[in-house]
């Protein structure tokens, strides 16, 4: 063989290699839904009576399911964060901007990883709802996108289920779409991953997000009064007292008794979408959530379909997560915001045939930088900037053995990101607030779960999340707990300097500060 050939047939194999690489990156689909608590899934233990999600639990049973997930406190810094792979702290010139919800950032100073993707090969889809800066970066971040633009169309901004203002691929749409959103995206979903609007020889990246179940919590038409007779069992604290809480509980308390002993809302009509005069009593609530959750169950149902039909399962990421839960009467609360369980974790169900295992149940408590630090583990692409999460794949490798020392970390910072976070914590503190919740640190290391708050004089929080999964005993006093306290406390500083947080040096004095 002459040098000349072997030379020629070394290139030839390494490009050949090179292409079968590619051919193997994995499309990812990640649904992402809004306000939708882990209680109203039906494959948690923790569900809800009456709840009923045959295709979330078929997605569960065909992959991994988090038992303890924390993408963030509310929608535009959890967006944020899944754009990014970095806590709010660590997401520079994201700002609110306007009127609300109004936002903007400088793309320079807080590049998205879809970029990335798409300069590495990957087609990138955004369809739904965008909640991220007014930019929502078609032709930069997404090839394709469809979506309810919030920050630009602020008077629109409340149309989570009708009457969107929609955006195709950057161009405003000339009328509002009249039909049910949720519907909308699961349909425009299942076109593209069929191959419509997409180049079928490129792996593909869809961030899906839904509304729903977002207030003012709208049922489709045909589950109305699904769940009308469901049992709907009372949170053991949605009326005070709550000793060793937190004072701004008193100032978040949404729920009283009425005249006839039942308990309803502070405020009648907030969350119904109907503009109810009185207030309705709390098991209506429960019930008109749950009616609301059917139409993204079938959603799922329809995207998977159409990963099946066209032949992609094996080689799709698929990914079912939400922004963040939503507390309805746990500690009082009805709001997302808090460092709760009940208001901040999310579902989560990852799932690859053939790849990730199937039915099994993760119990390491994980957050919303791990994703996008998984994301791109999976495609093989390195992000050109420092990730706060780690890769996952260990633990989809082996969901209940594998080591993971790793705490998950997640913080609750309000409309601020970046410097601007440190700029009030260190000299502002009695503005770190975000409605009359005080922002926070926290973190779970898979037994305890440690929040320190970053307003003065707040009392530290600390749950043995396996003997109160509820949270209801605060142990931050409790001398035997001592210890474990000021372990967590140290290990909160930790996660704080590792992620290069500018405020990990100014936490203010707590009520209970120990030496």
């Amino acid at each position: 063989m002459s040098k000349r050939l072997y030379l020629f047939l070394l290139l030839a194999t390494a490009l050949c290699s090179t292409a079968n690489a590619a051919a193997k990156q994995p499309n990812i689909l990640f649904i992402f839904t809004d306000d939708h608590s882990y209680k109203t899934l039906s494959c948690y233990p923790e569900a809800l009576p009456g709840v009923n999600t045959p295709a979330m639990d078929a997605l569960a049973k065909s992959g991994v399911r988090f038992s303890h997930a924390y993408m963030g406190a509310w929608c535009m810094p959890s967006r944020a964060t899944m754009l990014t792979g970095r806590h709010p702290h660590g997401i520079e010139s994201m700002r609110m901007s306007g009127k609300y919800p109004g936002s903007e950032y400088d793309p320079k100073k807080t590049p998205f990883f879809p970029a990335v993707f798409r300069q590495k090969g990957y087609h990138t889809a955004h369809i739904g709802k965008w909640h991220t800066g007014i930019d929502s970066g078609y032709g930069r971040d997404w090839d394709y996108q469809i979506v309810w633009n919030r920050p630009k169309y602020p008077d629109n901004a409340g149309a989570y289920y009708e009457g969107q203002i929609l955006e195709i691929n950057g161009v405003k749409a000339k009328t509002l779409n009249p039909d049910y959103s949720t519907d909308n995206y699961t349909r425009w979903a299942a076109e593209y991953i069929r191959g419509r609007h997409r180049d079928p020889a490129k792996p593909w990246y869809l961030w899906l997000c839904y509304g729903g179940v977002h207030g003012p919590t709208t049922p489709a038409k045909r589950h109305k009064g699904l769940h009308k007779k469901d049992e709907v069992p009372l949170p053991a604290d949605i009326l005070p007292p709550r000793p060793g809480k937190p004072d701004y509980l008193n100032e978040t308390q949404a729920w009283k008794k009425d005249d006839e002993g039942k308990i309803v809302p502070q405020k009648s009509g907030e969350t119904f979408g109907d503009n109810a005069k009185k207030a309705r009593p709390y098991a209506d609530h429960i019930h008109q959530l749950n009616d609301c959750v059917q139409s993204l169950d079938e959603g799922v149902a329809e995207v998977m379909k159409a990963l099946k039909e066209s032949g992609q399962l094996e080689n799709t990421l698929v990914v079912l997560t939400a922004d963040q839960g939503f507390a309805t009467g746990e500690h009082g609360l009805r709001t997302k915001l808090a460092p709760y369980d009940a208001a901040f974790r999310s579902p989560l169900i990852i799932s690859m045939p053939g790849t990730v295992p199937e039915g099994k149940v993760c119990n390491k408590p994980v957050n919303g930088t791990d994703l996008v630090a998984t994301f791109s583990s999976f495609a093989g692409i390195s992000l050109p900037w420092e990730v706060h999460g780690r890769d996952l794949t260990p633990l989809l490798k082996d969901p209940t053995g594998a080591a993971w020392p790793h705490p998950c970390f997640y913080e609750a910072t309000g409309d601020h990101f970046g410097s601007d976070v440190t700029e009030i914590v260190k000299n502002k503190p009695a503005e770190a607030a975000h409605h009359h919740v005080p922002w926070y640190a926290a973190l779970n290391d898979g037994h305890y779960k440690y929040v320190r708050y970053l307003t003065p004089g707040e009392t530290e929080e600390l749950y043995d999340l396996q003997t109160d999964p509820e949270e209801l005993i605060n142990l931050a006093d409790v001398k035997e707990q001592k210890d474990t306290l000021i372990r967590l406390r140290a290990t909160a500083v930790e996660e704080l300097r590792r992620t290069r947080a500018g405020y990990s040096e100014n936490l203010p004095p707590t009520r209970q500060m120990q030496p």
